[in-house]
């Protein structure tokens, strides 16, 4: 496993996580940073604080590990930066953007439900889209999402039960205008 040489020393092994999650990390940067400059400093810096401590606490799923820590590292740059820039008051939470690029769609038939979708899913709370993310779009476990988000693993399933139940309500919604002729 590549965690455990790299916690040897092995510096191949730093390289090989980096080109292995690297995609990964950008793709659920974007989602949580537009500023592309800020995310790749934060993954770069990521990366070095990784070798530095020489992956020392042992970790269960490498990808959950590091998408949780992007997270933290994008959260505390873009506060320092807010702090310094404006001197004003702090989100309580980030921003979490899922983006019609989330959704590649093979056949043009399907363009429509997808627009629905995407209507739907920017309706929902910031937290209930990323564990939707997370969870489906990342195909993680919910031990996963849960520590990702620092939150209990029942709260995350109950996070995602809540934006299930709402994503259909507003999918219904959506399929009762669409039934009505436009005059």
């Amino acid at each position: 496993m590549l965690w455990t040489s790299l916690k040897k020393g092995d510096r191949d092994a730093l390289g090989k996580l980096f080109s292995v999650y690297y995609p990964l990390l950008i793709k659920y940067g974007t989602k949580l940073c537009p500023d592309h400059e800020l995310l790749e400093d934060c993954i770069q810096d990521l990366f070095a604080d990784i070798w530095q401590s020489k992956a020392g606490q042992e970790v269960e799923s490498v990808k959950a590990y590091l998408m949780k820590a992007l997270k933290y590292k994008i959260f505390r740059k873009q506060r320092s930066r807010l702090l310094k820039n404006l001197n004003t008051e702090l989100p309580d939470e980030m921003t979490f953007e899922i983006s019609p690029e989330t959704f590649l769609v093979e056949q043009q038939e399907n363009k429509d439900r997808v627009r629905k979708l995407i209507d739907a899913l920017s309706q929902l709370p910031n937290r209930q889209r990323e564990v939707i993310y997370l969870k489906i779009f990342q195909e993680l476990s919910y031990e996963e999402v849960s520590d990702i988000m620092n939150i209990n693993y029942q709260v995350c399933r109950n996070l995602m039960s809540q934006a299930i139940k709402t994503l259909r309500k507003i999918l219904v919604i959506f399929s009762a205008f669409a039934i009505i002729p436009v005059i």
